[in-house]
């Protein structure tokens, strides 16, 4: 490989969320990866700090362009310059779009076990989360969609976010079932946030689907949230992107997020994003190609060291969903291994009522952390 993602950097004070652990942990919780970003958006960054002047920002055409030939090139969809919007992180957006598009105590549909945060972003504004379980056959997850229009249904629900991959599970949603959700959303008049920050993060030789893709109903209805952060570890840069087709939806997006002031970039943020998309890709398909082995790593460990546990199968994103249901729930489990071993992981509770039963592990790191992970998982669990 031509980039290094052996090397163990020592994260601890260095403000990091995901390091701010006791001496003897370890902690494979957030989505937060232990490898140094590129060396390509590593340099850029620091050019524009030698600079020395950090007064405000703007986003120009140069960082529109990024996206655009980012998602054509990697992903076969063509968004429009006009179409898209600054934003400072995906869940800000997710937030803003959620206070504009909806009033209080109206349904915000979520498909779960999924993405705590969405939780958050739904009622910590006065709305209410209404939950479309996925279906688990004990290996992996689908779309109940018997379920999901009953809940479309409801006149209060009018707004659905769509988690495209999934997180935790690891799904590629494929077209027929993203085209059957657009279908069914514009049939009862919801409109669909597509979360889709770990879209880059897939099984080589396996890409994800753009929600707004796939036909004109998902594209009319669809507001697309993307970023740089997760698949070249910049979430401190703070920058993302929403595209929205439709200009009157663009419209209330736009001036929900410039009325919720998480519109404006840093210094850093538009160069960090242009230099990853413009430079990034060779270091992104090596990190694809490292993440998967440590997949195949942690699921042979798991199938042969360790009993009555299985890993759900999944092709994008570097956590893994790890069924635990024939041990025990997810919280006294997950704090038993911490207090225990140290190894710091999350329990399924957070993401839903159905992820009671799974822990979510982040396996972005070197090979050493990780085998280190798996015997603190291992003990963890044969002394519960």
């Amino acid at each position: 490989m031509k980039y290094d993602f052996d090397t163990v950097h020592d994260r601890r004070k260095t403000d990091s969320i995901k390091w701010a652990v006791g001496e003897n942990e370890l902690p494979m919780w957030v989505a937060d990866m232990d490898f140094e970003t590129a060396p390509e958006i590593k340099a850029e960054l620091v050019k524009r700090a030698e600079h020395g002047i950090f007064g405000y920002s703007d986003v120009t055409d140069e960082w529109r362009e990024a996206y655009i030939n980012w998602w054509k090139r990697r992903h076969g969809f063509t968004m429009e310059g006009e179409g898209l919007i600054f934003c400072t992180g995906v869940v800000a957006a997710i937030s803003s779009i959620v206070r504009k598009l909806t009033t209080p105590n109206e349904n915000v549909l979520i498909q779960t076990p999924v993405y705590n945060i969405f939780f958050n972003s739904i009622l910590n504004n006065g709305r209410r989360v209404l939950e479309s379980p996925l279906k688990y056959d004990g290996n992996a997850y689908s779309v109940d969609f018997a379920d999901l229009e009953e809940k479309l249904s409801d006149k209060q629900t009018t707004l659905m976010i769509l988690c495209n991959p999934q997180n935790p599970c690891g799904n590629i949603w494929d077209r027929e079932a993203l085209i059957k959700i657009g279908e069914l959303c514009k049939k009862h008049h919801v409109t669909v946030i597509s979360d889709e920050i770990h879209c880059d993060i897939t099984k080589p030789g396996k890409g994800y689907i753009p929600f707004c893709s796939v036909s004109d109903t998902c594209r009319d209805i669809g507001i697309m949230c993307m970023a740089p952060t997760k698949t070249f570890n910049l979430a401190g840069l703070h920058t993302a992107a929403v595209y929205v087709h439709d200009p009157y939806l663009r419209h209330k997006v736009w001036r929900g997020i410039n009325t919720d002031e998480v519109g404006e970039p840093s210094s850093f943020a538009a160069v960090g994003a242009v230099a990853a998309f413009n430079n990034g890709g060779a270091w992104l398909d090596e990190l694809r190609e490292y993440v998967y082995e440590n997949r195949r790593i942690v699921t042979e460990f798991i199938k042969n060291e360790i009993k009555n546990v299985s890993v759900v199968y999944g092709e994008a994103t570097y956590l893994l969903w790890i069924d635990i249901s024939k041990i025990g729930e997810s919280v006294p489990l997950a704090e038993h291994i911490r207090k225990t071993t140290g190894l710091f992981i999350s329990p399924g509770g957070q993401y839903g009522k159905t992820g009671d039963g799974f822990l979510r592990m982040n396996i972005a790191c070197p090979k050493t952390l990780l085998y280190d992970g798996l015997e603190r998982l291992k003990k963890g669990i044969e002394t519960y």
